[in-house]
């Protein structure tokens, strides 16, 4: 019997691409690839979605100073690989767990003037292509989708967990919600705080492109605000005075984009399907009965 080829190793990979050895590689933890740290490079590897294609082929034509180098990256014996210059500093962490409010505060002003650079980015025709490639980035797209996507989520909840008080609430954030959200800027599209690096109190690099697309600022304030755990409102507060949004249009705005992304996970959760994402019935229950973004205070 022939056994199955082995899949390379991020050594055996960052070697024949980056032409030397990267020396020692160490893992980390990572949702959605295998992610190896050596002194001076970040090798990222996966065999089972194309994602990564769409960073490759983005990071080189981005604006300088808004995340990591790439050195190479492409595709050898089915895996797709990158390989990033290391940068200084770690991850502030989901919920910024490890900073006071004031830490809160100066990381998220430049988390905001570096998405600000990226969204004032007028991208040639080439990245443009990349970031008007469909994506299945389960955000807010219209008024009209939002309603389709919570029917659907009626019908794949054959077992009633998801209790008609939340539904209605969604309906009714589905009813305030835009017509149509804007695709016009160049947006990340998935910068909450893990995937940040910072240096103390200095940011160093934002990372992990795969969801970039054109959308809408808010598209990002969401993921920044939602996931500052304990700092949410200084970091509303510091988003809403950088980009002069009320805080009251910030707020809504961000709860329609949650809805839109909860609600997708929680329905391909349902369906069982392996795409779903991590939003939970929690999730939802927070949203509408716990009116998170409605709140005077977070914790």
């Amino acid at each position: 019997m022939t056994s199955a080829p082995r899949s390379p190793t991020a050594r055996e990979v960052a070697t024949i691409a980056l032409g030397r050895d990267p020396g020692p590689l160490e893992p980390v933890r990572s949702l959605s690839h295998r992610v190896f740290v050596g002194a001076d490079v970040v090798v990222k590897l996966t065999d089972h979605h194309t994602r990564l294609d769409r960073e490759v082929a983005l990071l080189p034509q981005l604006p300088d100073g808004i995340t990591a180098p790439l050195l190479a990256g492409g595709r050898r014996d089915g895996v797709r690989y990158a390989c990033y210059q290391r940068v200084p500093g770690a991850s502030p962490g989901i919920h910024l767990p490890h900073a006071d409010a004031a830490t809160a505060r100066t990381l998220a002003v430049q988390a905001v003037e570096r998405l600000d650079r990226l969204h004032a980015w007028q991208p040639g025709p080439s990245a443009a292509e990349i970031l008007r490639r469909p994506s299945t980035h389960g955000g807010f797209t219209s008024r009209e989708a939002l309603r389709e996507e919570i029917d659907r989520l009626r019908a794949a909840d054959r077992d009633g967990l998801v209790s008609r008080r939340v539904i209605t609430g969604l309906t009714a954030i589905a009813d305030h919600a835009p017509e149509r959200a804007g695709t016009d800027v160049p947006v990340h599209g998935d910068c909450y705080w893990d995937n940040w690096l910072a240096d103390g109190d200095t940011i160093t690099a934002l990372l992990d492109f795969e969801w970039a697309r054109f959308g809408e600022p808010t598209d990002d304030w969401f993921f920044l605000i939602r996931f500052s755990g304990p700092h949410t409102g200084i970091v509303l507060d510091v988003v809403a005075s950088a980009t002069g949004i009320p805080a009251d249009v910030l707020r809504a705005d961000c709860e329609v984009r949650e809805a839109g992304h909860v609600v997708t996970d929680v329905r391909l959760g349902l369906e069982n399907d392996p795409a779903a994402g991590v939003g939970t019935i929690g999730d939802l229950e927070q949203l509408v009965i716990g009116r998170f973004w409605w709140r005077d205070t977070w914790a």
